[in-house]
């Protein structure tokens, strides 16, 4: 049986421009939204998968999408934030 696919996939989300010692912090958020499909276990293991945390880390976004509505997950370059919501997304 195929694994449920969200109804709201994750997106990007450009951040406000800070500059600290030269370097650039990266831009762009990985936002993840609640929906009415996935279960919070299925959620956990995903974000273990897609980002490599430990159960815990993953727990801990699931529980503030479950909670809040949203996690925010990372803060990337474009290209990398993308291939996330790639990987999220299948």
């Amino acid at each position: 049986m195929p694994a449920p696919v969200p109804s709201s996939p994750p997106q990007t989300k450009e951040a406000p421009k800070e500059q600290s010692k030269g370097q650039k912090e990266p831009g762009f958020l990985v936002v993840c939204w609640n929906d009415p499909i996935n279960i919070m276990a299925y959620v956990t293991h995903v974000f273990q998968v897609v980002f490599g945390w430990d159960r815990k880390r993953a727990e801990k976004h699931m529980l503030e999408v479950h909670e809040q509505g949203r996690s925010v997950l990372v803060r990337e370059s474009f290209e990398k934030a993308e291939f996330y919501v790639h990987q999220l997304q299948k």
